[in-house]
């Protein structure tokens, strides 16, 4: 384990300046991404699908100007539009800052899988943050986190909380009136973009049962980890093509959190948040749901059925004010997952 102290490496610019630097075009003649001119830090993967009211919020999260305590870091972030048939431009992407780049994954896939491991392809930095799922915003300590995580462990595998935008989960409150003006209004009346942790105040729920920090994650839709480990952990399988790519963020953080020899952490106080886009499994009412076709195409692909990883994560980070409720709530409906799964270890021994 490396020393918590260590410092992240800043080399001063002598020439050309950082400014113009980060000015320098990466896209060449044939459209491929150019290497930066300086390679980044951190490589964060985001992929879109018609998401064209959703992606600039999702960006801005991922921007300079939001995220916190990343002075001297530098990271691009590489925005994939999947196939959408009403896609972003690359000038709305670009905008949002030097750091970021565009490009349209011309597919007829209904799976983001390819279009996720095409951006860890193309990413320069050693460690990669990926979303899935353009249409969840992030807290501001994020990227932060991810680094201290980095440099603490030799091989990390750093997750956020999942959460779901408006009074509850969005699977149920889509049924009870819960529209994309509601949340527009409901994100207009709080300054998310000056305070990030404030979107813990307009979000109602944890997603896919998974009780909190305190509790037993399925999935994360923002993680982090080393390029080269995500690699070694085969990436998102392209064998699962279902919808929206079926269980496979599922599949993977399956993978890396039962791999003893990566280190589990969880970011405590960081989330993400997901906007109602109409996700086929999100946004799916749950007499709808596609849980057993998912799970179908899984036991295909894995050769028996799905079961969570046991196993507690190491946390670092620390709570915000709007954050608080969401910690209560975890901790009262999160510790007993584990208290019974002690018990039920002990009537086995």
């Amino acid at each position: 384990m490396r020393a918590a102290t260590r410092l992240l490496n800043v080399v001063p610019w002598l020439s050309p300046t950082a400014s113009q630097l980060k000015a320098i075009a990466r896209v060449g003649s044939d459209g491929s991404l150019k290497p930066m001119a300086k390679r980044p830090d951190l490589s964060v993967i985001v992929v879109f699908h018609n998401m064209t009211r959703e992606a600039p919020r999702t960006l801005f999260t991922l921007s300079r100007q939001y995220q916190k305590n990343i002075e001297g870091l530098e990271f691009e972030v590489i925005a994939l539009d999947n196939g959408s048939k009403s896609p972003l431009s690359s000038q709305l992407v670009e905008s949002v800052g030097p750091e970021f780049k565009y490009e349209y994954f011309d597919t007829d896939s209904v799976s983001p899988v390819e279009a996720v491991n095409r951006g860890v392809a193309l990413s320069q930095a050693d460690h990669v943050v990926v979303l899935i799922d353009g249409a969840h915003m992030i807290t501001p300590g994020v990227f932060a986190g991810a680094m201290r995580a980095f440099k603490v462990f030799d091989d990390a595998f750093v997750v956020t909380l999942p959460m779901h935008l408006g009074p509850g989960l969005q699977n149920i409150t889509i049924t009870q009136g819960y529209t994309k003006a509601a949340e527009d209004a409901s994100l207009a009346s709080v300054d998310w973009k000056a305070d990030g942790y404030k979107l813990f105040d307009i979000a109602g729920s944890v997603s896919g049962g998974n009780m909190g920090w305190f509790g037993l994650l399925l999935e994360s839709s923002c993680f982090a980890i080393r390029k080269d480990t995500y690699l070694q952990l085969g990436g998102f399988d392209p064998k699962f093509v279902a919808p929206g790519g079926g269980l496979v963020a599922i599949d993977f953080f399956r993978q890396a959190v039962g791999d003893r020899a990566i280190e589990y952490v969880m970011l405590f106080g960081e989330a993400s948040f997901h906007q109602l886009h109409g996700g086929v499994a999100s946004n799916a009412p749950m007499d709808a749901h596609p849980w057993a076709k998912f799970h179908q195409e899984y036991e295909s692909i894995r050769g028996e059925p799905f079961a969570p990883v046991a196993r507690r994560p190491f946390f670092m980070g620390a709570l915000s004010s709007p954050a608080l409720r969401i910690a209560k709530w975890s901790a009262e409906n999160g510790i007993p997952i584990w208290e019974n799964l002690m018990r039920e270890r002990q009537r086995k021994v």
